[in-house]
């Protein structure tokens, strides 16, 4: 039987997931998973140690269930690993924005760990950053968003207690706070087929279409394609940024504004052109600060995912020709064996 480790935050989701736990691990035994949980704990780091002692103990299957930065350390456990196993998430945070790009139920745990049964996987991209100043220092690893410049402070600026009381309402409060100051920053962007130097309000660099909630801020993105999604907000005032929120708002209008950059790439490189520092927000977590350089690792982790709620755009193969080639193959190997002589004389023939 294969085995698979929830790894998950017990205070999170207002404690939804330890509330199901004993349903959620039926609906992994069903699914053929001999199924074992792991509770995070106030250590650093606590998620991502027990992912990475999880997968070198071989296990097949590790589900995170938790908010976006319980998933991310699970992330940074399992993708430097030569051998890594797939992953399934229960969302049970704030924004829950993973959960949106592969059609998961983000309001109720169990449904989300329903989708196990459904045996649908994608393998998705994950986004790995080297700081360039700090060759010695380990990478880190993101599924969905980096982010950088003064509105990127906005989620790990608001404290865990008060986005669990107030959940949208702390983020639009802090959002409000952080505009007044907005301050551009110097720095030198490069990726695969140009460069912008100059002054910039905001950079994105997106794995999925959903970001903060919102799923029109790229309308185009593909989960499975080797490339980042890279905006680059220029020099812009409060009332300029609020126009781009509008028009993200309106259907993804803001990738015709002049004061914006909206490029496909595999490979950023970050590299500030003063003594401001730039910090860089990762999933909605602090992850340092640049000169970075971030690159695509292009179907580096295997998720469960809802595919038949999944648009084909999503992704760089038709959901469908990927099932029926499966198929054919089964039946192809499937004939060989049955053509075997069954006489160990006949096989020289």
């Amino acid at each position: 039987m294969k085995r698979a480790r929830i790894i998950y935050n017990p205070s999170s989701g207002r404690e939804m997931v330890k509330r199901d736990m004993l349903s959620i691990l039926n609906v992994y035994e069903e699914a053929g998973y001999e199924t074992s949980t792991f509770a995070t704990t106030p250590e650093p780091l606590s998620a991502q140690h027990e992912a990475e002692r999880a997968a070198k103990a071989g296990f097949d299957l590790i589900v995170a269930a938790g908010g976006d930065g319980t998933i991310n350390e699970v992330v940074n456990g399992i993708a430097p690993l030569e051998k890594r196993p797939m992953m399934a998430i229960i969302p049970a945070g704030t924004t829950n924005d993973y959960a949106r790009a592969l059609k998961v139920s983000r309001d109720d745990p169990l449904e989300a760990a329903k989708v196990i049964l459904k045996k649908q996987t994608i393998k998705m991209d994950i986004g790995k950053i080297q700081a360039t100043n700090d060759e010695g220092a380990a990478p880190h690893y993101y599924m969905n968003i980096a982010a950088l410049g003064t509105l990127s402070e906005l989620t790990y600026a608001v404290p865990s207690a008060m986005k669990s009381l107030y959940g949208y309402l702390a983020y639009l409060v802090k959002g409000a706070e952080l505009l007044t100051r907005l301050k551009p920053v110097k720095a030198k962007v490069t990726f695969d087929d140009g460069e912008y130097d100059g002054d910039i309000s905001m950079i994105f660099l997106a794995l999925t279409n959903s970001v903060a909630g919102f799923e029109s801020l790229v309308p185009d993105a593909k989960l499975d394609d080797g490339k980042f999604t890279l905006l680059i907000v220029k020099k812009a005032n409060m009332w300029q940024i609020a126009q781009l929120v509008s028009q993200v708002l309106q259907g993804g209008n803001h990738i015709k504004n002049p004061k914006l950059i909206y490029k496909k790439t595999s490979r950023v490189e970050i590299e500030p052109l003063d003594d401001d520092p730039i910090k860089v927000n990762l999933d909605g977590e602090y992850g340092g600060d640049a000169p970075m350089v971030f690159d695509n690792l292009k179907q580096h982790i295997e998720f469960v995912a809802n595919l038949e709620d999944m648009s084909n755009d999503a992704v760089t193969e038709k959901i469908q020709e990927r099932f029926v080639e499966q198929v054919e193959h089964l039946e192809k190997t499937g004939a060989e064996e049955m053509e075997m002589p069954s006489d160990p004389e006949d096989v020289s023939k």
